[in-house]
Protein backbone atom coordinates (compact mmCIF):
# COMPACT_ATOMS: atom_id res chain seq x y z
CA UNK A 1 0.00 0.00 0.00
CA UNK A 2 1.36 3.41 -0.95
CA UNK A 3 1.70 5.91 1.86
CA UNK A 4 0.78 9.59 1.36
CA UNK A 5 3.72 11.70 0.18
CA UNK A 6 4.97 14.45 2.43
CA UNK A 7 5.03 17.92 0.89
CA UNK A 8 8.83 17.99 1.29
CA UNK A 9 9.10 14.91 -0.90
CA UNK A 10 6.98 16.33 -3.71
CA UNK A 11 9.74 17.84 -5.84
CA UNK A 12 10.76 18.05 -9.47
CA UNK A 13 13.18 15.24 -8.71
CA UNK A 14 10.19 13.05 -7.84
CA UNK A 15 8.44 13.81 -11.12
CA UNK A 16 11.12 14.48 -13.79
CA UNK A 17 8.48 15.67 -16.25
CA UNK A 18 7.84 18.65 -13.94
CA UNK A 19 11.48 19.78 -14.01
CA UNK A 20 11.80 23.06 -15.95
CA UNK A 21 13.46 22.53 -19.31
CA UNK A 22 16.43 24.80 -19.94
CA UNK A 23 18.20 26.00 -23.04
CA UNK A 24 21.86 25.79 -21.99
CA UNK A 25 24.80 27.10 -24.02
CA UNK A 26 28.00 25.22 -23.10
CA UNK A 27 31.25 26.81 -24.29
CA UNK A 28 34.45 24.78 -24.10
CA UNK A 29 37.78 24.53 -25.87
CA UNK A 30 38.01 20.77 -25.32
CA UNK A 31 35.47 17.99 -25.67
CA UNK A 32 35.41 14.22 -26.36
CA UNK A 33 36.86 12.39 -28.17
CA UNK A 34 39.81 14.48 -26.97
CA UNK A 35 41.43 12.68 -24.05
CA UNK A 36 41.84 14.79 -20.91
CA UNK A 37 40.03 15.35 -17.64
CA UNK A 38 38.19 18.50 -18.71
CA UNK A 39 36.86 16.88 -21.89
CA UNK A 40 35.73 13.79 -19.98
CA UNK A 41 33.98 15.84 -17.31
CA UNK A 42 32.23 18.07 -19.88
CA UNK A 43 31.09 15.02 -21.82
CA UNK A 44 29.54 13.56 -18.67
CA UNK A 45 27.80 16.80 -17.72
CA UNK A 46 26.42 17.45 -21.20
CA UNK A 47 25.12 13.88 -21.49
CA UNK A 48 23.53 14.18 -18.06
CA UNK A 49 21.79 17.44 -18.96
CA UNK A 50 20.36 15.84 -22.10
CA UNK A 51 19.08 12.84 -20.13
CA UNK A 52 17.28 15.36 -17.92
CA UNK A 53 15.58 16.72 -21.06
CA UNK A 54 17.47 20.03 -21.31
CA UNK A 55 18.41 21.49 -24.71
CA UNK A 56 22.19 21.91 -24.98
CA UNK A 57 23.89 24.23 -27.45
CA UNK A 58 27.54 23.10 -27.53
CA UNK A 59 30.08 25.68 -28.76
CA UNK A 60 33.64 24.42 -29.27
CA UNK A 61 36.58 24.69 -31.70
CA UNK A 62 36.66 22.43 -34.74
CA UNK A 63 38.97 19.59 -33.67
CA UNK A 64 40.14 18.59 -37.18
CA UNK A 65 39.41 19.43 -40.80
CA UNK A 66 36.73 16.75 -41.17
CA UNK A 67 35.01 17.62 -37.88
CA UNK A 68 31.29 18.12 -38.39
CA UNK A 69 28.45 18.93 -35.97
CA UNK A 70 26.63 15.88 -34.62
CA UNK A 71 23.17 17.19 -33.71
CA UNK A 72 20.58 15.19 -31.79
CA UNK A 73 17.10 15.96 -30.49
CA UNK A 74 18.61 17.61 -27.41
CA UNK A 75 22.01 18.80 -28.72
CA UNK A 76 23.11 21.32 -31.33
CA UNK A 77 26.79 21.93 -32.05
CA UNK A 78 28.35 25.17 -33.27
CA UNK A 79 31.98 24.71 -34.32
CA UNK A 80 34.33 27.69 -34.22
CA UNK A 81 37.79 28.30 -35.63
CA UNK A 82 40.73 27.31 -33.48
CA UNK A 83 44.51 27.07 -33.50
CA UNK A 84 46.75 24.35 -32.11
CA UNK A 85 47.70 24.79 -28.48
CA UNK A 86 51.52 25.12 -28.14
CA UNK A 87 53.13 21.98 -26.65
CA UNK A 88 49.73 20.36 -26.20
CA UNK A 89 49.34 18.19 -29.27
CA UNK A 90 45.80 17.36 -30.32
CA UNK A 91 44.10 20.29 -28.58
CA UNK A 92 42.84 23.51 -30.13
CA UNK A 93 42.43 26.93 -28.59
CA UNK A 94 39.29 28.66 -29.81
CA UNK A 95 39.70 32.02 -31.50
CA UNK A 96 37.70 35.11 -30.46
CA UNK A 97 34.09 34.92 -31.65
CA UNK A 98 32.13 37.59 -29.77
CA UNK A 99 30.26 38.88 -32.83
CA UNK A 100 29.30 35.37 -33.96
CA UNK A 101 28.10 34.38 -30.49
CA UNK A 102 26.15 37.62 -30.08
CA UNK A 103 24.34 36.92 -33.35
CA UNK A 104 23.73 33.28 -32.41
CA UNK A 105 22.37 34.10 -28.96
CA UNK A 106 20.24 36.95 -30.25
CA UNK A 107 18.64 34.49 -32.67
CA UNK A 108 18.59 31.48 -30.30
CA UNK A 109 18.66 32.95 -26.81
CA UNK A 110 19.77 30.47 -24.13
CA UNK A 111 18.46 30.57 -20.56
CA UNK A 112 21.97 30.24 -19.15
CA UNK A 113 25.55 30.07 -20.44
CA UNK A 114 28.10 27.63 -19.01
CA UNK A 115 31.74 28.49 -19.84
CA UNK A 116 34.16 25.65 -19.16
CA UNK A 117 37.47 27.15 -20.33
CA UNK A 118 39.02 30.60 -20.06
CA UNK A 119 40.69 30.93 -23.46
CA UNK A 120 39.83 33.44 -26.21
CA UNK A 121 36.62 31.57 -27.08
CA UNK A 122 35.58 31.53 -23.43
CA UNK A 123 36.32 35.25 -23.03
CA UNK A 124 34.29 36.00 -26.18
CA UNK A 125 31.39 33.98 -24.77
CA UNK A 126 31.58 35.86 -21.48
CA UNK A 127 31.58 39.24 -23.25
CA UNK A 128 28.67 38.28 -25.51
CA UNK A 129 26.64 36.87 -22.60
CA UNK A 130 27.23 39.99 -20.49
CA UNK A 131 26.22 42.21 -23.41
CA UNK A 132 22.97 40.26 -23.82
CA UNK A 133 22.40 40.06 -20.04
CA UNK A 134 22.51 36.27 -19.99
CA UNK A 135 23.37 34.57 -16.68
CA UNK A 136 26.79 32.90 -16.77
CA UNK A 137 28.34 30.07 -14.78
CA UNK A 138 32.05 29.43 -15.25
CA UNK A 139 34.21 26.43 -14.40
CA UNK A 140 37.68 26.49 -12.87
CA UNK A 141 39.05 23.22 -14.27
CA UNK A 142 42.75 23.93 -14.79
CA UNK A 143 45.45 25.67 -12.76
CA UNK A 144 46.80 27.67 -15.69
CA UNK A 145 48.72 29.92 -13.29
CA UNK A 146 50.51 26.79 -11.97
CA UNK A 147 51.17 25.52 -15.51
CA UNK A 148 52.89 28.78 -16.46
CA UNK A 149 56.19 27.93 -14.78
CA UNK A 150 56.37 24.63 -16.72
CA UNK A 151 55.79 26.16 -20.14
CA UNK A 152 58.31 28.98 -20.26
CA UNK A 153 56.12 31.91 -19.24
CA UNK A 154 56.54 31.94 -15.48
CA UNK A 155 57.15 35.70 -15.57
CA UNK A 156 53.53 36.11 -16.67
CA UNK A 157 52.15 34.26 -13.65
CA UNK A 158 50.84 37.40 -11.91
CA UNK A 159 49.20 38.60 -15.11
CA UNK A 160 47.60 35.19 -15.63
CA UNK A 161 46.27 35.16 -12.06
CA UNK A 162 44.80 38.66 -12.58
CA UNK A 163 43.23 37.65 -15.92
CA UNK A 164 41.63 34.52 -14.45
CA UNK A 165 40.26 36.42 -11.46
CA UNK A 166 38.76 39.11 -13.71
CA UNK A 167 37.30 36.45 -16.00
CA UNK A 168 35.61 34.43 -13.28
CA UNK A 169 34.39 37.43 -11.29
CA UNK A 170 32.39 38.52 -14.35
CA UNK A 171 30.37 35.31 -14.07
CA UNK A 172 27.45 34.90 -11.67
CA UNK A 173 29.10 31.84 -10.15
CA UNK A 174 32.37 29.92 -10.56
CA UNK A 175 32.23 26.17 -10.02
CA UNK A 176 35.22 24.34 -8.51
CA UNK A 177 35.61 20.65 -7.61
CA UNK A 178 37.02 20.85 -4.07
CA UNK A 179 36.96 22.89 -0.88
CA UNK A 180 40.72 23.32 -1.15
CA UNK A 181 40.44 25.05 -4.53
CA UNK A 182 37.58 27.16 -3.19
CA UNK A 183 39.73 28.38 -0.28
CA UNK A 184 42.64 29.14 -2.60
CA UNK A 185 40.53 31.16 -5.04
CA UNK A 186 38.77 33.12 -2.29
CA UNK A 187 42.20 34.03 -0.90
CA UNK A 188 43.11 35.41 -4.34
CA UNK A 189 40.05 37.64 -4.54
CA UNK A 190 37.64 35.41 -6.44
CA UNK A 191 33.93 35.79 -5.68
CA UNK A 192 30.82 33.59 -5.78
CA UNK A 193 32.61 30.24 -5.64
CA UNK A 194 30.58 27.03 -5.34
CA UNK A 195 31.68 23.40 -5.17
CA UNK A 196 30.50 20.82 -7.67
CA UNK A 197 32.49 17.62 -7.25
CA UNK A 198 33.30 14.87 -9.74
CA UNK A 199 32.06 11.34 -10.15
CA UNK A 200 33.53 8.14 -11.52
CA UNK A 201 32.09 5.50 -13.82
CA UNK A 202 32.23 2.40 -11.63
CA UNK A 203 30.60 0.32 -14.37
CA UNK A 204 33.75 0.89 -16.40
CA UNK A 205 36.42 1.23 -13.71
CA UNK A 206 36.33 -1.62 -11.21
CA UNK A 207 38.66 -4.37 -9.88
CA UNK A 208 36.95 -7.03 -12.00
CA UNK A 209 38.75 -5.63 -15.06
CA UNK A 210 42.05 -7.11 -13.83
CA UNK A 211 43.70 -8.97 -16.72
CA UNK A 212 46.29 -11.68 -15.99
CA UNK A 213 47.33 -11.75 -19.66
CA UNK A 214 48.06 -8.03 -19.63
CA UNK A 215 50.13 -8.40 -16.45
CA UNK A 216 52.04 -11.23 -18.14
CA UNK A 217 52.79 -8.89 -21.04
CA UNK A 218 54.29 -6.49 -18.52
CA UNK A 219 56.32 -9.32 -16.98
CA UNK A 220 54.52 -9.08 -13.64
CA UNK A 221 53.47 -12.21 -11.74
CA UNK A 222 50.43 -12.47 -9.49
CA UNK A 223 52.38 -11.80 -6.29
CA UNK A 224 54.59 -9.14 -7.84
CA UNK A 225 53.87 -5.43 -7.93
CA UNK A 226 52.82 -3.38 -10.97
CA UNK A 227 53.29 0.33 -10.25
CA UNK A 228 51.05 2.46 -12.46
CA UNK A 229 51.00 6.06 -13.63
CA UNK A 230 48.15 7.27 -15.88
CA UNK A 231 48.10 10.75 -17.34
CA UNK A 232 49.74 13.19 -19.67
CA UNK A 233 53.51 12.76 -19.97
CA UNK A 234 54.36 16.42 -19.56
CA UNK A 235 56.36 18.75 -17.33
CA UNK A 236 53.43 19.88 -15.17
CA UNK A 237 52.77 16.28 -14.01
CA UNK A 238 56.01 16.03 -11.97
CA UNK A 239 57.11 12.81 -13.67
CA UNK A 240 60.61 12.87 -12.17
CA UNK A 241 59.04 12.03 -8.82
CA UNK A 242 57.23 9.04 -10.34
CA UNK A 243 60.59 7.59 -11.35
CA UNK A 244 62.31 8.47 -8.05
CA UNK A 245 59.51 6.85 -6.07
CA UNK A 246 59.56 3.78 -8.28
CA UNK A 247 63.34 3.42 -7.87
CA UNK A 248 62.87 3.38 -4.10
CA UNK A 249 60.10 0.79 -4.46
CA UNK A 250 62.24 -1.37 -6.71
CA UNK A 251 65.09 -1.25 -4.22
CA UNK A 252 62.74 -2.35 -1.43
CA UNK A 253 61.16 -5.07 -3.59
CA UNK A 254 62.96 -5.96 -6.86
CA UNK A 255 59.89 -7.81 -8.24
CA UNK A 256 58.32 -4.46 -9.16
CA UNK A 257 57.65 -2.99 -12.62
CA UNK A 258 56.69 0.53 -13.65
CA UNK A 259 53.92 1.00 -16.23
CA UNK A 260 53.04 4.41 -17.71
CA UNK A 261 49.79 4.98 -19.60
CA UNK A 262 49.46 8.18 -21.60
CA UNK A 263 51.31 10.34 -24.06
CA UNK A 264 52.76 13.82 -24.24
CA UNK A 265 55.83 15.91 -25.04
CA UNK A 266 58.07 14.19 -22.45
CA UNK A 267 57.37 10.62 -23.49
CA UNK A 268 60.27 10.24 -25.93
CA UNK A 269 62.80 11.66 -23.47
CA UNK A 270 61.73 9.44 -20.58
CA UNK A 271 61.45 6.39 -22.80
CA UNK A 272 65.07 6.89 -23.89
CA UNK A 273 66.26 7.41 -20.28
CA UNK A 274 64.21 4.62 -18.72
CA UNK A 275 64.16 1.49 -20.88
CA UNK A 276 63.19 -0.46 -17.75
CA UNK A 277 59.75 1.17 -17.71
CA UNK A 278 56.80 0.07 -19.85
CA UNK A 279 55.20 2.86 -21.92
CA UNK A 280 51.72 1.89 -23.10
CA UNK A 281 50.64 5.12 -24.82
CA UNK A 282 47.12 6.49 -24.65
CA UNK A 283 44.41 3.99 -23.71
CA UNK A 284 40.67 4.61 -23.63
CA UNK A 285 37.49 2.81 -22.68
CA UNK A 286 37.71 -0.82 -21.61
CA UNK A 287 41.41 -1.01 -22.52
CA UNK A 288 42.13 1.85 -20.10
CA UNK A 289 40.00 0.18 -17.43
CA UNK A 290 41.96 -3.06 -17.85
CA UNK A 291 45.28 -1.20 -17.52
CA UNK A 292 44.12 0.40 -14.28
CA UNK A 293 42.78 -2.78 -12.71
CA UNK A 294 45.87 -4.78 -13.70
CA UNK A 295 48.07 -2.54 -11.57
CA UNK A 296 48.63 -2.69 -7.82
CA UNK A 297 49.96 0.72 -6.75
CA UNK A 298 49.13 4.05 -8.37
CA UNK A 299 51.55 6.99 -8.14
CA UNK A 300 50.21 10.49 -8.75
CA UNK A 301 52.60 13.29 -7.71
CA UNK A 302 51.05 16.16 -9.69
CA UNK A 303 50.62 19.49 -7.89
CA UNK A 304 48.81 21.30 -10.73
CA UNK A 305 45.44 19.53 -10.59
CA UNK A 306 42.13 21.05 -9.61
CA UNK A 307 40.75 17.52 -9.32
CA UNK A 308 42.62 14.70 -11.08
CA UNK A 309 40.10 12.21 -12.47
CA UNK A 310 42.80 9.55 -12.65
CA UNK A 311 43.01 9.44 -8.85
CA UNK A 312 39.44 8.24 -8.40
CA UNK A 313 39.57 6.05 -11.52
CA UNK A 314 42.54 4.26 -9.94
CA UNK A 315 40.71 3.98 -6.62
CA UNK A 316 37.60 2.59 -8.34
CA UNK A 317 39.86 0.02 -10.03
CA UNK A 318 41.11 -1.21 -6.66
CA UNK A 319 44.61 0.29 -6.58
CA UNK A 320 46.51 1.57 -3.56
CA UNK A 321 47.06 5.25 -4.39
CA UNK A 322 50.01 7.39 -3.29
CA UNK A 323 49.33 11.10 -3.89
CA UNK A 324 49.87 14.57 -2.52
CA UNK A 325 47.21 15.83 -0.12
CA UNK A 326 45.48 18.10 -2.62
CA UNK A 327 42.77 18.01 -5.29
CA UNK A 328 40.82 14.71 -5.36
CA UNK A 329 43.17 13.04 -2.87
CA UNK A 330 42.49 15.74 -0.28
CA UNK A 331 38.75 15.15 -0.58
CA UNK A 332 38.56 11.37 -1.01
CA UNK A 333 41.60 9.63 0.49
CA UNK A 334 41.75 8.86 4.20
CA UNK A 335 45.43 8.26 4.84
CA UNK A 336 46.18 4.69 5.84
CA UNK A 337 42.58 3.57 5.28
CA UNK A 338 41.91 3.79 1.54
CA UNK A 339 45.18 5.21 0.23
CA UNK A 340 48.29 7.14 1.22
CA UNK A 341 48.85 10.89 0.94
CA UNK A 342 51.55 13.31 2.04
CA UNK A 343 51.88 17.05 2.41
CA UNK A 344 52.24 18.86 -0.95
CA UNK A 345 55.84 19.20 -2.14
CA UNK A 346 57.21 16.80 0.51
CA UNK A 347 59.04 14.62 -2.01
CA UNK A 348 60.91 12.61 0.63
CA UNK A 349 57.64 11.63 2.30
CA UNK A 350 56.08 10.70 -1.05
CA UNK A 351 59.01 8.42 -1.86
CA UNK A 352 58.99 6.88 1.61
CA UNK A 353 55.26 6.09 1.48
CA UNK A 354 55.60 4.51 -1.95
CA UNK A 355 58.60 2.43 -0.87
CA UNK A 356 56.75 1.17 2.20
CA UNK A 357 54.06 -0.35 -0.03
CA UNK A 358 56.36 -2.20 -2.43
CA UNK A 359 57.03 -5.39 -0.41
CA UNK A 360 53.64 -5.46 1.37
CA UNK A 361 51.20 -7.07 -1.05
CA UNK A 362 48.60 -7.62 1.69
CA UNK A 363 48.59 -3.90 2.52
CA UNK A 364 48.33 -2.96 -1.17
CA UNK A 365 45.22 -5.12 -1.48
CA UNK A 366 43.67 -3.89 1.76
CA UNK A 367 44.05 -0.25 0.69
CA UNK A 368 42.83 -1.06 -2.82
CA UNK A 369 39.68 -2.78 -1.56
CA UNK A 370 38.83 0.18 0.66
CA UNK A 371 39.58 2.58 -2.21
CA UNK A 372 37.13 0.81 -4.52
CA UNK A 373 34.45 0.92 -1.82
CA UNK A 374 34.95 4.69 -1.37
CA UNK A 375 34.91 5.36 -5.12
CA UNK A 376 31.63 3.44 -5.44
CA UNK A 377 30.00 6.29 -3.48
CA UNK A 378 30.97 8.91 -6.09
CA UNK A 379 27.89 8.86 -8.30
CA UNK A 380 27.87 10.96 -11.46
CA UNK A 381 24.09 11.22 -11.13
CA UNK A 382 24.42 13.10 -7.85
CA UNK A 383 27.05 15.43 -9.35
CA UNK A 384 24.89 16.21 -12.39
CA UNK A 385 21.89 16.85 -10.13
CA UNK A 386 23.92 19.45 -8.22
CA UNK A 387 25.13 21.03 -11.47
CA UNK A 388 21.57 21.17 -12.79
CA UNK A 389 20.35 22.89 -9.62
CA UNK A 390 22.94 25.66 -10.07
CA UNK A 391 21.88 26.26 -13.68
CA UNK A 392 18.19 26.24 -12.77
CA UNK A 393 18.83 28.79 -10.03
CA UNK A 394 20.69 31.10 -12.43
CA UNK A 395 18.08 30.76 -15.18
CA UNK A 396 15.11 31.18 -12.84
CA UNK A 397 16.21 33.24 -9.83
CA UNK A 398 13.85 33.51 -6.92
CA UNK A 399 11.92 36.77 -7.07
CA UNK A 400 13.03 39.30 -4.51
CA UNK A 401 10.89 39.15 -1.41
CA UNK A 402 8.83 42.29 -0.91
CA UNK A 403 9.64 43.94 2.43
CA UNK A 404 6.92 43.58 5.02
CA UNK A 405 5.86 47.06 6.13
CA UNK A 406 4.59 47.61 9.62
CA UNK A 407 1.63 49.86 8.95
CA UNK A 408 0.63 52.11 11.87
CA UNK A 409 -2.51 51.07 13.66
CA UNK A 410 -5.60 52.84 12.42
CA UNK A 411 -6.23 56.07 14.25
CA UNK A 412 -9.25 56.01 16.50
CA UNK A 413 -12.37 57.56 15.11
CA UNK A 414 -12.93 61.02 16.52
CA UNK A 415 -16.54 61.95 17.00
CA UNK A 416 -17.48 65.55 17.21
Amino acid sequence: MLRPMDAAEFTCQTLPSMRPQLRIAVVTETYPPEVNGVAMTLGRLVNGLQVRNHQVQLIRPRQHSDDQPQPTATLSEHLQRGIALPRYEGLKMGLPAKAALTRLWTRQRPDVVQIATEGPLGWSALAAANKLRLPVASDFHTNFHSYSSHYGFGLLRRAIVAYLRKFHNKAAVTLVPTEGIRRELLAHGYENIEIIGRGVDTQLFHPGRRDAALRAQWGVGENETAVLYVGRLAAEKNLSLVFSAFDAMHQAHPATRLVLVGDGPERAGWQAKRPDAIFCGTQVGEALAAHYASGDVFLFPSLTETWGNVTIEAMASGLAVVAYDCAAAEEIIRHGENGLKVAPEDQAAFIAQAASLAPDVARQRRLGTAAAARAAQLSWDAIIDSFERVLLRLAHPEPATEPQLDWPAAAPTVRS
